[in-house]
């Protein structure tokens, strides 16, 4: 980042050779890059729902935003420290709805390297992942949760809802590593601990076993959620008592719940989602826990809806708290591989169409990475803007007003879905300051193409950014 000049395009504060202002011009920006430290102003910034020619002064008091003015109209003259993030584009920092921290970069990790893709197929990739689970260590654990943390806050991330399986084979080593490391970055980043029932906790040798274990995790100071995968259970009958266990267990735990249905693209499949909204209402969800989140995620099968049967479950859901997350990268990778016999010709996709069921159903919706280098997903990064530019493809989504609602999807609605204070794509005074800074505009530096409003974001992320957490800067 250059040394940003004053608003009149002068600067009276160096009068030295070139040496010696850039090595001082160095120095500042090291400082006022500083991590941790505490932002009182942002001056004349541009904001999302403004016109992109137009400047802001945000104030902040206590990681709060204390107020928001046209830039200039104080009337007071401006430091270099108040101007190093002019032309500055502000917005919402990122959220993580649903991402799995402890079988993260299995495929990056050299302990793992025999655990190599050779099908792509969900099968396959549960046996890698219980193979990996078998190896699992303490330091391990924290050492690859560390690397998604922070490369997440580099990317602009400010919240997660991170998942830590619980079941028989790893008991609580990966709940202890994730709380360790919710401690460990509690100054940057919120980390929201869901204790994940991956394996069936009904069926099979080791169902109740599974189900004692996570209802002891849930008593874990610091545990914010409950999720399950009903899908993985050998009967219909006995997804059914997984959704209903949850829902009871979750208001019982006074959790969020996070309940992963449907993974599939099956025709003939009797979707699930019908029979748990039905059991939310029956155990009077918005009674026994009004402050806790629902989320449904993947639900691929609901991507064969028609319309009648849309409206039909929104009408259901009622003003129950439930928002949907789509995964694309690990939607798009595991749904729809064509059989061995098959030409490769027909490849159907399944991932759930949030921009539409947001704006033409009025549904709750998000969208997230999921898993990030491992046989579930083994390609993508960390970043959740790359999930919302791959969206402008994926949805069809290419106007202005698409964009905007994407980063929305990675952003605010992310936050709202699993619980996390939040507010609009207006910055407005009482909102917490956790923002992205993009930019500068206007700053002619190779690699730097100035980016002034959302859409642009979207549409081609940059590198550069600053991510602000409760008023301080985490990364940089």
């Amino acid at each position: 980042m250059s040394a940003v000049q004053p608003s009149d395009g002068s600067d009276t504060s160096f009068r030295t050779n070139g040496s010696d202002l850039q090595t001082q011009e160095v120095a500042e920006e090291a400082y006022f890059l500083q991590p941790g430290r505490l932002i009182s102003s942002l001056i004349g910034v541009r904001t999302p729902c403004a016109d992109p020619s137009q400047l802001w002064d945000v104030q902040l008091r206590n990681g709060i935003v204390e107020s928001v003015a046209p830039h200039g109209t104080s009337g007071s003259a401006y430091s270099k420290e108040e101007l190093c993030f002019q032309n500055y584009l502000l917005a919402p920092s990122l959220c993580h709805p649903h991402i799995h921290l402890d079988k993260c970069f299995l495929l990056s990790d050299p302990r793992y390297s025999d655990l190599a893709i050779t099908r792509g197929t969900f099968t396959e990739a549960i046996k890698l992942t219980s193979k990996a689970k078998a190896r699992f260590e303490a330091e391990d654990l924290q050492r690859r949760g560390r690397w998604l943390v922070e490369e997440s806050v580099a990317a602009g991330v400010s919240c997660m809802r991170a998942f830590v399986e619980v079941d028989v084979l790893v008991h609580f080593m990966c709940l202890e590593a994730g709380l360790k490391l919710k401690r460990e970055f509690q100054s940057v980043c919120n980390i929201q601990i869901c204790v994940f029932a991956q394996d069936p906790v009904f069926s099979g040798r080791n169902g109740p076993e599974n189900r004692r274990l996570v209802e002891e995790a849930l008593k874990w100071e610091g545990v914010d959620v409950l999720g399950c995968t009903p899908y993985v259970e050998q009967s219909s009958h006995f997804v059914h008592a997984n959704v209903d266990w949850a829902i009871y267990t979750a208001i019982k735990c006074q959790k969020h719940l996070d309940i992963h249905l449907d993974y599939n693209l099956d025709p003939e499949a009797n979707p699930v989602v019908g029979y748990a909204v039905d059991s939310l209402q029956k155990q009077s969800w918005k009674a026994q826990a009004p402050s806790k989140t629902i989320v449904f995620g993947h639900c691929t099968r609901l991507t064969l809806f028609t319309s009648a049967q849309w409206e039909s479950l929104r009408s259901t859901i009622a003003d129950l708290p439930v928002s949907f997350v789509g995964l694309p990268t690990s939607d798009l990778f595991m749904m729809g591989k064509p059989g061995e016999i098959e030409g490769g010709g027909q490849r159907y996709r399944g991932t759930l169409q949030i921009p539409q069921m947001i704006q033409k159903y009025d549904f709750k919706g998000t969208i997230g990475i999921n898993n990030v280098g491992n046989a579930f997903t083994p390609h993508g990064s960390c970043d959740p803007l790359s999930v919302a530019s791959l969206g402008v493809g994926v949805y069809q989504a290419g106007t202005k007003q698409d964009a905007e609602l994407l980063y929305e999807c990675v952003s605010t609605n992310a936050k709202d879905a699993i619980g996390c204070r939040t507010a609009g794509l207006e910055v407005k005074p009482g909102d917490q300051a956790d923002f992205i800074l993009f930019g500068p505009a206007g700053n002619n530096s190779p690699g730097t193409r100035p980016r002034k409003a959302l859409h642009e974001i979207v549409y081609d992320p940059p590198r550069q950014r600053i991510t602000i957490y409760q008023g301080r800067i985490s990364s940089s």
